[in-house]
């Protein structure tokens, strides 16, 4: 078979008027194409990954339509040999044979979530090793292999180990409230990649980083049990980026997590924008661990999900969103509070998200159980929406009277000089 012809082609080009020289492609990211990081950008070897344009903190890429001629280059897939165009990823080449990659679990061939290297969601065989397609060059001579091995270990992306004295949305306020600059109160990790392009996103620095060496779960559970050793705390969590986004690592993971730390204080933490999880894997990670979850529950409204998150698709935000409110419901309904602890965060800025909204959200969580612990978060200036003002701590005051108006008893707000509440 051979691939498509005639195809419109991008790559992506660093604008000069734009860029500040800031170091942050050279410090976090390395470019696919070139194999190395740089603020170069040879159009001649350009994979249009988009790595370098979802990731630039001052939009200085911008893609355009390629009009060098490209030739046609052999490639293997599950021993079929097939026709497509050099300068483009194994994802796209695999696309032009038409095999699907979706967005949401179980919809396509092929998950492929974050598309910046960081999950490893969508990785196959490629030349004999794991390597996620959505970053991954095809040569000529290529060999894919579209399953895995039986016995693959999952590898992604994860740093920032460190201790915390504050916690995440998952994190109990009485637990939070012992916290301090010179006591901590949990240890954490940052999962790599993530399925959102949030212009004001918290954690940027490590969601777009395809430059750290992936790790297997077994060998990030064990470094984190080593932080959690040396600070004296019972609470291990795992942050983002996003952390669900590749299933059978985070389930890996959470099972070494309990193996390794059997002792009944042990407390296993997971912080996530639930987009993705369905109750069939929620299952499965309470079985393999888990004992408090973080929900970041980011709008209500559709159009406030994209405004926050980034995502212009409409449907594929509906989608999320909904799945976001659906798997909280789910949790709250199935395992809280005799199983797992259940802490839910509400991003908050004047900017993003209006008073009224907020009422809505909380007249929307006190239906689901009046007890359940909501935190909060002042989205602060950062990434692409360096200009939005960060919520003055009266402001949060503010917000979370009216989230207390609606009946819920338990409402934290985090501010620039602490948390307030509950």
């Amino acid at each position: 078979m051979q691939a498509e012809s005639k195809h419109k082609f991008y790559v992506c080009r660093r604008n000069s008027d734009k860029c500040l020289e800031c170091g942050f492609c050279l410090e976090n990211f390395i470019c696919p194409g070139m194999g190395k990081a740089t603020i170069e950008r040879y159009e001649t070897v350009c994979i249009d990954c988009q790595v370098c344009f979802s990731a630039c903190p001052y939009e200085a890429v911008q893609r355009i339509i390629d009009i060098v001629p490209r030739r046609e280059i052999k490639i293997l897939v599950d021993g079929k040999e097939f026709l497509v165009p050099e300068r483009i990823t194994v994802k796209k080449a695999l696309e032009f044979l038409g095999l699907e990659f979706g967005k949401f679990p179980n919809e396509a061939k092929i998950f492929a979530p974050c598309e910046t290297g960081g999950c490893f969601a969508c990785a196959l065989l490629i030349d004999g090793e794991p390597k996620p397609a959505c970053i991954t060059p095809v040569h000529n001579g290529m060999e894919i292999k579209l399953e895995l091995p039986d016995n693959f270990v999952p590898i992604r992306r994860i740093s920032g180990f460190q201790p915390h004295p504050v916690g995440g949305v998952g994190t109990p306020w009485w637990i939070k409230q012992r916290g301090s600059y010179h006591h901590y109160i949990e240890v954490a990790c940052f999962a790599h990649g993530c399925n959102l392009r949030c212009p004001q996103c918290q954690n940027y620095t490590i969601t777009y980083n395809n430059i750290t060496k992936p790790m297997t779960p077994h060998e990030a559970a064990a470094t984190l049990t080593a932080y959690r050793n040396k600070y004296g705390v019972d609470r291990m969590a795992i942050s983002g980026g996003e952390p669900t986004l590749n299933r059978k690592w985070l389930i890996e993971f959470f099972r070494e997590l309990k193996r390794l730390n059997p002792d009944k204080e042990a407390r296993f933490h997971l912080d996530t924008n639930a987009t993705i999880l369905t109750p069939d894997y929620v299952d499965e990670l309470i079985e393999a661990g888990l004992t408090d979850i973080g929900p970041d529950l980011k709008g209500l409204r559709t159009e406030t999900f994209m405004r926050i998150t980034g995502i212009f698709d409409y449907g594929l935000a509906q989608k999320y969103l909904k799945n976001a409110w659906n798997i909280t419901k789910y949790l709250i309904d199935n395992y809280y509070p005799e199983k797992i602890f259940v802490g839910i965060g509400i991003p908050y800025n004047p900017y993003l998200m209006s008073l009224e909204e907020l009422r809505e959200i909380g007249e929307k969580l006190a239906s689901f159980d009046l007890e359940i612990q909501v935190c909060l978060l002042d989205y602060f200036p950062t990434f692409r929406r360096r200009n939005m003002k960060r919520p003055s701590p009266n402001q949060m005051k503010t917000a979370r009277k009216v989230l207390l108006e609606t009946g819920l008893k338990t409402v934290l707000a985090q501010t620039e000089i602490g948390h307030i509440g509950p």
